[in-house]
């Protein structure tokens, strides 16, 4: 098996784990407050494992360059939006249909790898991806009824805007963030991933906070208040966001954000276990497409 896989299932897994305390601790921050909790209190996690990796491994602190800087930033504020659209999402739908909107992503960052990396992707993941999305669209219309209407309000609706515009952004963060862990050549893709991630949340809590500062002082006093349940989103937001960073050094966007869908089933499974949502025939067909689609992705690596 190639290591780019278990760390993708890695990463899914916890980047599951921080949404659901996401969507706990919204109920006391409010979104931008959610929002900032992911990196502010995931920062300090990524420098010590930076500084983990230099001092306990000896790899060396690779050089900055123009490349990385701006891939970097555009990329950190691209999620920056997409994680703020994805929280908001959470107030249309229940845990397991709002995430399912922004999980339209592969296809997105298939799309963005091709503009901004010049990747291709095989006819075959191709065909994966899209067994991946059906099944995506599978759940997130389970909870209406299968008529045109209906399928014609649940993908232009405002949640699903939404959820593709969120889509959007995560695909466009995720191959920036290829393309800055990759200008990072020489020290080996642990630490190109693992300074990148670091830079990259350093920035992010800066923005978020002097936003907030300005504009939202109250939710930023909450998320310093309340810091003891947020240390838990910053931790398996860091833990889930190193995974995806070391997988991306690794492997194209296209195939490890096709894998990443596997996050949808966790997803339903956390939705039925913490959150006490019904599951139903259409989101378990859904998550059978899914599985299939990751079985056809992995025959084509």
């Amino acid at each position: 098996m190639e290591l780019w896989i278990p760390i993708t299932l890695f990463a899914a897994f916890c980047q599951n784990l921080r949404s659901a305390l996401q969507k706990h601790l919204k109920g006391r921050l409010g979104t931008s407050g959610a929002t900032l909790v992911r990196f502010a209190y995931g920062f300090p996690f990524a420098l010590a494992y930076v500084l983990l990796l230099y001092l306990a491994f000896g790899m060396p602190f690779p050089d900055m360059n123009g490349r990385f800087l701006l891939a970097a930033a555009f990329g950190g504020l691209a999620q920056i939006i997409a994680t703020f659209l994805l929280v908001h999402l959470f107030s249309f739908r229940n845990f397991a249909v709002g995430t399912a909107y922004s999980k339209t992503e592969p296809v997105q960052a298939a799309i963005f790898g091709v503009v901004i990396l010049g990747e291709h992707v095989t006819g075959l993941t191709a065909v994966a991806i899209g067994i991946g999305v059906a099944g995506v669209i599978l759940i997130s219309m389970a909870r209406v009824p299968l008529t045109a209407r209906a399928i014609v309000a649940s993908l232009t609706g405002r949640p699903a805007l939404i959820g593709l515009a969120s889509a959007a952004f995560f695909g466009g963060s995720a191959a920036l963030y290829r393309m800055a862990s990759l200008s990072l050549e020489g020290p080996g893709y642990l630490m190109q991933a693992a300074y990148s991630l670091a830079v990259v949340t350093l920035m992010q809590t800066v923005a978020m906070g002097l936003y907030m500062a300005w504009r939202e002082p109250d939710q930023l006093a909450a998320s310093i208040r309340h810091w003891r349940q947020a240390v838990w989103v910053g931790l398996a937001g860091v833990a889930g966001s190193a995974g995806w960073f070391t997988a991306m050094t690794l492997q194209q966007v296209a195939y490890v954000r096709a894998l990443a869908q596997v996050e949808l089933v966790f997803t339903l499974i956390a939705s039925w276990f913490f959150f006490k949502e019904r599951i139903n025939g259409r989101e378990i067909t859904g998550c059978v497409l899914i599985v299939a689609a990751i079985l056809v992705l992995l025959s084509a690596t």
